[in-house]
């Protein structure tokens, strides 16, 4: 550790999650001396269940991967407590997230005849980021089918695993009703004996995630460490650098310095660590001068859907086989992809369902009434038999008063995470016309969606600080670095300008290699002019 404290590094990379880990991995490969700061605990291969953990002891939250603390949310204007489903370990959320990683369509990103961008468009084209999601397909092992509605879209390795037959089955229906499935594009090896930890951290480094794809390579290179349980308490800077990371371990408090700091924590945890880092220099916040930093905050809205597909299709188990995006962009609105969620209709998934409902009504406060749930969740299994699930990711469009929230009184607290977000009228009627859409494209088939009330992801937060070509509408530049310091960079999902309609996993990681490899061009200029891909 002694070492470790008192090295000047190239680079200083906060968190471990699908951002953090992609881009530590290509500034190790491309020489440069890495640190990873991870404020969970490295959790190595330990085969875990899902994030939900039914407790409220920080210590026990933290030892299961979960963030320490439920999330504080003013939620059209009520306020709660709820498990937004956040990983704190290395790997972040990603060590538990379902390895589906999709390129968004070229009309997220830029302005295309038939659909204008909602904002204008991203600082970079579609055919910019292009190498950068060429790239992560190969570090995460992208395999699934070729969108028959996106011919020239993602570069795949072909499906592993055999398509189950009743998926098969329902694929074939739904060509026959006009619509266009095709098989899911997964992160994942597929090792001999995959247990599919879709949802779950995986023992055997088969699903690739932020740390399997990321940290384990680059700590392998030689050139990059970890130091985990070490919560960034603030960033330091002067007028114009940062000049140090405040961090916290074992009840010790010490600073870290390097040349070049990646910001990785997540679109939640890392605005508020900006605002955390206040000074004489950054009174409201480090980089908010402009009161941008943990505003326009974006989730994506979840419809899930139960489909019973007939003549006897159950199978044990299920498998994340089917993704679709006809109802992508429709008549002008934009809407996301779908896709099976690699689940039946059983009492345990249910049951999340209803808690999380439970978590945010007006009889949260009474919270021994939450066990009586069980019974209607029995009552619902039973009801619904072996029918599969679909979700519909709908993208959500960003509104500044949407925003996260400074803490309110210790700003030194690293685990209170807290947000205000009101769902838009203009959400709500995109919602309910999503809803049609899917409705209508699983015809013939008996449909039934699994909640009435918008669900939002909160595993899926974004946008916090934006990128962009003007400092007064942007928290960061092109290149994701921060506007007015020249040595801090955001690689999460915090830089998105739109949410897109579809898991941003991917998107984050090829935004990580794009701005590792900004960051080597700016430490090498030697490399500029030749290139910065392919070291």
């Amino acid at each position: 550790m002694d070492d470790l404290r008192t090295r000047e590094w190239d680079a200083i990379v906060i968190g471990t999650g699908i951002g953090g880990g992609t881009a530590g991995r290509r500034l190790a490969e491309a020489g440069l001396s890495v640190l990873y700061l991870e404020k969970g605990p490295d959790l190595g291969d330990a085969d875990l269940p899902a994030l939900g953990v039914d407790s409220r002891d920080p210590e026990t939250r933290l030892a299961n991967g979960a963030w320490p603390r439920l999330l504080e949310a003013r939620l059209d204007g009520d306020w709660c407590e709820l498990d937004g489903m956040i990983g704190t370990g290395v790997g972040g959320t990603s060590a538990f997230y379902a390895a589906t990683l999709e390129r968004p369509e070229r009309h997220d990103l830029e302005s295309v005849e038939g659909s204008p961008h909602p904002t204008g468009g991203w600082p970079v084209s579609y055919d910019e980021m292009r190498p950068w999601f060429e790239l992560a397909e190969d570090y995460f092992h992208i395999n699934g089918e070729v969108d028959p509605l996106a011919p020239n879209g993602a570069r795949l390795l072909p499906p592993v695993l055999p398509l189950p037959a009743s998926d098969a089955a329902l694929m074939s229906d739904l060509r026959r009703a006009g619509m266009h499935p095709y098989r899911t594009h997964m992160a994942a090896r597929f090792l001999p004996g995959c247990a599919s930890c879709f949802g779950r951290r995986c023992p055997r480094r088969c699903k690739m995630d932020g740390r399997s794809a990321g940290v384990l390579p680059a700590l392998e290179t030689g050139r990059a460490a970890l130091i985990d349980r070490c919560p960034v308490i603030r960033i330091e800077a002067d007028g114009a650098s940062v000049t140090g990371v405040t961090c916290r371990r074992d009840g010790q408090d010490f600073t870290l310095r390097a040349k070049r700091y990646v910001l990785a924590a997540g679109g939640l945890a890392s605005p508020s660590l900006l605002l955390r880092s206040r000074s004489e220099t950054w009174p409201q916040g480090l980089g908010n001068g402009n009161d941008l930093v943990g505003r326009n905050l974006m989730f994506h809205l979840s419809e899930i859907i139960a489909i019973w597909a007939g003549r006897d299709r159950g199978e044990d188990g299920a498998a994340r086989s089917i993704s679709m995006r006809d109802l992508y962009f429709i008549d002008g609105q934009r809407f996301g992809t779908v896709q099976s969620m690699g689940l039946s209709a059983g009492f345990g998934e249910i049951l999340h369902a209803l808690n999380g409902r439970f978590d945010r009504s007006p009889l949260r406060r009474l919270r021994p009434l939450r066990h009586g749930l069980r019974i209607p969740a029995m009552a619902a299994a039973r009801l619904l038999g072996n029918a599969k699930l679909f979700v519909g990711v709908l993208e959500d469009l960003p509104y500044a008063g949407n925003r996260v929230l400074s803490a309110p009184d210790d700003t030194d607290d690293t685990d209170r995470l807290r947000f205000h977000y009101d769902i838009s009228d203009e959400l709500r009627r995109r919602r309910a016309a999503f809803r049609r859409a899917m409705r209508q494209a699983f015809r013939p088939h008996r449909a039934m969606f699994m909640g009435a009330s918008p669900q939002l992801n909160f595993a899926h937060p974004c946008g916090t600080l934006r990128f962009g070509d003007d400092p007064a509408e942007s928290v960061l530049d092109r290149d994701c670095r921060m506007h007015g310091l020249d040595n801090l960079y955001v690689a999460d999902s915090s830089f998105m300008p739109t949410s897109n309609g579809v898991n941003p996993s991917l998107t984050i990681a090829a935004n990580a290699l794009r701005v590792a490899d900004a960051i080597v061009a700016g430490l090498r200029p030697r490399l500029a002019a030749g290139g910065s891909l392919g070291y």
